[in-house]
């Protein structure tokens, strides 16, 4: 392993962590960029390990509110909901990711003008969705209703198409179905943890046979560059979105699409 495969494995780290919370795609960025950098993992593995990172993110900044859930769960209905809403919408991507893991890292992952063309396309419906003249119902994730937590889930189901991104999916969905976006934002963070999760256990599992020293050193950086990288993002996000909108997100998502399609063009 030379000096420049682990300085790409720092690059994808820190993109990683970067880009996991926003309205992006994550996945599609590394992918892409990992294809311009002649960045290949085992199995595609580093592109889905490194998020163990981004997850342990997530739990030190909200660790206070999810202690405050887990010691008000036996006794707190509005805990209990919570928790339940969020395990519901995390079903259908467990499900769906089990039944098509091998499509999603064998041909989806490997195909970069798909990318670029979801990019684009994410792009151009963030910022339809950020222009719309919506009324919010909802603007506590503790009073999201049991059904609107599923339908949340199954939007999130669009992500296994890389490029298409999962907060950006949960986050459009529940704007459209009448969330403010904030709390939209806060949802998506909580139903990243079980989901960023089982698809680490899931294709760890999946590739324990064919993982060398290697490749968890590589993981290993990439997995604290995106931990350092999320900190960041998370602590800032919700008064960005809160200020800003997605307009900014749906801009640079068209940005990253138009340049992959000329780097594809030109580098091949």
């Amino acid at each position: 392993m030379d000096g420049q495969t682990i300085v790409n494995a720092l690059i994808l780290g820190i993109v990683e962590g970067l880009t996991e919370f926003i309205p992006v795609s994550s996945t599609g960025h590394i992918l892409l960029l990992g294809h311009f950098l002649g960045f290949d993992s085992t199995g595609k593995t580093f592109e889905v390990l490194i998020q163990l990172g981004a997850i342990l993110a997530i739990l030190s900044v909200y660790f206070g509110r999810l202690w405050t859930l887990l010691i008000t769960l036996p006794s707190d209905p509005s805990s209990r909901r919570f928790v339940a809403g969020i395990l519901i919408a995390f079903l259908p991507a467990a499900v769906i990711g089990v039944l098509l893991h091998g499509f999603i890292k064998e041909v989806l992952f490997e195909t970069p003008a798909l990318i670029c063309t979801t990019l684009l396309l994410g792009g151009i419906v963030l910022l339809w969705i950020d222009r719309l003249p919506l009324k919010p119902r909802y603007t506590n994730v503790m009073d999201y209703p049991l059904s609107l937590c599923l339908k949340i889930g199954f939007c999130q189901c669009l992500a296994m198409v890389p490029g298409v991104s999962r907060s950006g999916a949960t986050i459009a969905g529940a704007l459209l179905m009448g969330t403010d976006k904030r709390s939209a934002a806060e949802f998506s963070f909580f139903l990243a943890m079980p989901t960023m999760a089982g698809a680490f256990a899931y294709d760890l599992y999946k590739n324990r046979n064919v993982l060398s020293m290697d490749d968890a050193m590589l993981i290993g950086i990439g997995f604290v560059a995106s931990f350092i990288a999320g900190v960041f993002v998370v602590k800032g996000l919700l008064d960005f979105v809160s200020k800003h909108g997605f307009a900014p997100f749906a801009w640079w998502r068209i940005f990253v699409g138009i340049a992959g399609f000329a780097g594809l063009y030109f580098l091949g």
